[in-house]
């Protein structure tokens, strides 16, 4: 443990060139006692590391000083390649350079960690798309990335869901978040925090201007609060339903997003099943699985399916019929 502790020190030092005992014991879990010693260790070791005391000061590491650093552990060889299966690469066109550092970090690798490593990528395989989502949009996040990382505001050709025609917005980018295979572009327009998916982006270009992001925010904490408000029910439907035995796996993965308890199993061949919705009209749903599922409360979610169904059957009686009408 204390030769990953060394290391880590040593990677922290050389990426960053100094930080404090505190934010390193905060880091690496220990206490500040400890990192001192670790830092004794390491400037006996030959690595030209101090300390710094005061107000300002840390631990300091020469500058210019760098060293070749292949002590990964097993577990971490095979870790950065399940890292590497996710997918988000090719969207930030960094497939091909994943795939060269990887080859550099096998080759760096000990002999004895290379097999398992090799094994991890042709055995573990991570999909981040949902099932039942389709496959996955092509986005081009070009013009997206420049704007984060050149802090320049930019300017969106984008269409929300439900319109036909996009708006325009100028706005002020935090980053890019890759949730569930989806790409968003976190940003502020006109000081309030705003989600854009990337596949509903028209057309984007990155102004002259520079960002204008909020005092001491930044993605992590603009994003936590974004997914706080969307994740937020704010007048929830609760619904009690019953799903045939044998259709209840397939519903459990497509209705993962309502679920609100585990199902209960009875003895009649139906498990009971809590779901909560946003709104009643979202109930309808359910419908696509027929009688496979039956709504037992509350009254208003069985009379809006009723509703639906009715809809249905007279969009589709004509048909059916012959005359245009039911019989």
């Amino acid at each position: 443990m204390k030769a990953d502790r060394l290391l880590s020190i040593l990677l922290l030092l050389q990426t960053r060139g100094g930080v404090t005992a505190t934010e390193l014991a905060a880091q690496l879990e220990v206490s500040v006692r400890t990192i001192y010693r670790d830092v004794e260790a390491l400037s006996a070791a030959g690595v030209p590391v101090w300390v710094e005391r005061g107000r300002n000061g840390g631990v300091r590491l020469l500058p210019g000083y760098r060293t070749d650093v292949t002590g990964l552990t097993s577990d971490e060889a095979r870790a950065l390649f399940v890292l590497a299966a996710d997918g988000a690469y090719e969207a930030l066109g960094l497939g091909e350079s994943i795939g060269s550092a990887l080859r550099k970090v096998m080759a760096a690798l000990p002999a004895g960690h290379r097999p398992a490593a090799a094994r991890t990528s042709e055995r573990i395989l991570v999909d981040p798309v949902r099932w039942m989502q389709g496959g996955s949009v092509e986005v081009e996040l070009g013009e997206l990335q420049r704007a984060v990382f050149t802090d320049k505001r930019l300017r969106l050709s984008y269409r929300r869901g439900g319109e036909s025609e996009p708006s325009e917005y100028t706005v002020d980018p935090y980053g890019l978040v890759s949730k569930a295979g989806v790409w968003y572009l976190v940003a502020d327009r006109e000081g309030e925090p705003r989600l854009f998916r990337a596949d509903r982006v028209q057309s984007a270009s990155v102004a002259e201007e520079p960002v204008r992001r909020r005092a001491g925010l930044g993605l992590v904490e603009v994003w936590s609060v974004l997914r706080e408000q969307i994740e937020r029910v704010p007048e929830e439907v609760r619904v009690v339903c019953r799903v045939r035995r044998e259709r209840l796996d397939m519903f459990l993965r497509v209705q993962p997003g309502h679920l609100a308890a585990p199902p209960l199993h009875g003895d009649d061949g139906w498990a009971e099943v809590r779901l909560a919705f946003r709104a009643l009209r979202a109930v309808r749903s359910l419908l696509a699985f027929g009688a496979d599922v039956e709504v037992l409360a509350p009254s208003e979610a069985r009379r809006e399916l009723a509703a639906a169904a009715v809809e249905v059957a007279d969009l589709y009686a004509a048909e059916a019929f012959g005359d245009g009408a039911m019989p």
